[in-house]
């Protein structure tokens, strides 16, 4: 299984089936990944435990926001310099972004840094929606241009199969937290199916779409993303959801009125 890393704090810019020219910005270590779920599809691979002798590396521990920002700066600076302008500064990287104690911060200064170089940037964050209640989380992403958050399934047990949560995770208080962006949000969702510890996981299914649908008309975000397997898996033997069947999913989603985006 090939595991993508990305081993800066800022990297790119690349191309993003969903966002266009995005410089990502990681704000976990850079030679492996932290994570508050350890969904079977990520391309950054599984968790795994800090060994003692990586504890003092720098590439084993989070990066200072002195490290993000001045990474940041430089890089946005070298990329005016070529004439090179990104759609979107991404937070996303070997983890979850909003994991960082000084996620609040390094936003504030992402924005001050966007604002100088390339006002015309989308700021956007990739969240898995799981520390909405960590102080200063939702202030951060609030300053966000676009927030994109996760709801795989609307039945936990699936959620514990495809993401793999902590403990501490609620699929019913994460749906309460996100009525607090009061629509200005992207919900996304990653379609697929397979076999994974010998148990069969499709949340394609009638079942698993209407229920999730369910959810996408009580929360009424301003955009929907559904999306499917792209790269290599942790998981072996997942099976991309075809186009035909995200175009029926969306097609319900637009009869409610929002917009969708679809990547298959």
């Amino acid at each position: 299984m090939g595991t993508i890393l990305f081993h800066d704090p800022v990297f790119g810019p690349i191309h993003s089936r969903r966002l266009g020219t995005s410089l990502g910005i990681n704000l976990m270590p850079t030679q492996r990944k932290i994570c508050n779920f350890n969904c079977i599809y990520c391309e950054c691979g599984w968790n795994k435990p800090l060994e003692d002798k990586d504890k003092d590396l720098p590439g084993f521990r989070l990066p200072s926001v002195h490290e993000v920002v001045d990474s940041l700066d430089k890089k946005l600076a070298s990329m005016k310099a070529a004439g090179l302008a990104p759609d979107v500064i991404t937070f996303s990287g070997n983890g979850e972004p909003t994991g960082h104690p000084h996620f609040l911060t390094i936003m504030k200064q992402t924005v001050k840094l966007r604002d100088t170089y390339f006002p015309g940037a989308q700021v956007c964050v990739l969240s898995n929606s799981g520390y909405l209640d960590r102080p200063g989380v939702m202030e951060g992403l609030m300053l966000a241009d676009k927030r994109i958050m996760k709801i795989d399934s609307a039945f936990s047990p699936t959620v514990a199969a495809i993401n793999q949560p902590a403990a501490s995770y609620s699929l019913e208080k994460t749906i309460e937290n996100l009525k607090r962006f009061d629509v200005f949000f992207t919900l996304q969702t990653l379609f697929f199916s397979g076999e994974y510890n010998g148990s069969v996981i499709d949340n394609t299914t009638p079942e698993e779409v209407e229920a999730w649908l369910e959810v996408v008309a009580k929360l009424r975000p301003r955009e929907v993303m559904v999306y499917t397997l792209d790269r290599e898996t942790p998981a072996p033997g997942l099976k991309k959801c075809s186009c035909e069947k995200l175009e029926a999913i969306a097609t319900r989603v637009r009869a409610m009125g929002i917009n969708v985006q679809v990547a298959g």
